[in-house]
């Protein structure tokens, strides 16, 4: 069983301190979910998990089994179990899903040994299948053409191949339809298990109703305002977010904008540097 833990996590971008002080611990066998009102830092806490090199960590430590993950690569750090599901996955012309999972794969097992080819193309089938994908999704190029709602089971697919420790799901639901958002749902679902620790970032309570989440957390002004269980959802569904900002005081939960974030997604850099690109 893996445990990440976050403390007293410090982070800014271009001199805009974004996060402020988060403390976190996830578990295997444990979905957390952190929902919060539009630019509250939420996205800026998965891609500083993984690496992302326009974040500077001001203070604080991110532990993965005891390892201190901020002097990781991007790349070790995947090694080591993290998994980011993307909010906005990138399109890599020239480099097929098949060539680009495989790679990833390999790339976890030990003493530079391969997966056999057999095994690997049953497995990947299998995954296209369970999430009603079409045939030729391995021989296309990654993300190229995909709609919103492909490039999030594309997302899923690589997260049920590589069966990673720690897994973060930065709003996988947004873009998808109601028959999409429930097969993501019920995938992420069938691989809980305790030896895999979840986070989920969203914004609506629908992705809850497939993915049952532990504990719930409130991010607002890049922190953790509240914590606690499938109540505090419940009460966001009808109340929106009005109700923790009076009782805790808060006047603007922003720290910044939604397009800023997406100027710095992870993808942009880190998946076209590792492929040579």
């Amino acid at each position: 069983m893996s445990t990440l833990i976050i403390n007293n996590l410090y982070a800014e971008v271009e001199e805009k301190e974004i996060l402020k002080g988060i403390n976190l611990e996830i578990k295997g066998g444990e979905t957390h979910a952190i929902m919060g009102p539009n630019g509250t830092g939420k996205s800026t806490l998965a891609s500083v998990i993984m690496g992302h090199p326009k974040y500077k960590i001001t203070k604080g430590e991110i532990l993965l089994d005891g390892k201190n993950v901020l002097k990781m690569t991007v790349d070790e750090r995947s090694r080591a179990g993290l998994f980011l599901g993307m909010q906005h996955p990138s399109e890599v012309p020239g480099v097929t899903n098949s060539d680009f999972i495989k790679t990833a794969v390999n790339a976890r097992l030990e003493d530079g040994k391969s997966v056999s080819l057999f095994k690997f193309i049953r497995q990947l089938d299998h995954a296209v299948t369970d999430l009603k994908m079409d045939e030729d999704l391995p021989h296309r190029y990654l993300n190229e053409g995909f709609s919103g709602g492909e490039k999030k089971r594309n997302e899923i697919l690589q997260m049920k191949m590589l069966n990673p420790k720690i897994a973060i799901l930065d709003e996988i639901d947004s873009g998808l339809d109601v028959d999409a958002l429930k097969i993501v749902g019920e995938n992420v679902t069938k691989m809980k298990n305790d030896d895999l620790g979840l986070l989920l970032i969203t914004h609506y309570q629908r992705l809850l109703d497939y993915i049952k989440a532990d504990k719930v957390h409130v991010m607002m002004k890049g922190k953790i305002v509240k914590s606690g269980g499938l109540e505090i959802i419940k009460r966001i569904d009808t109340e929106g977010y009005d109700w923790i900002k009076k009782e805790l005081g808060i006047e603007d939960a922003r720290v910044i904008e939604e397009e800023e974030q997406k100027r710095f997604m992870l993808g942009s850099c880190a998946t076209k540097d590792a492929l040579g690109l």
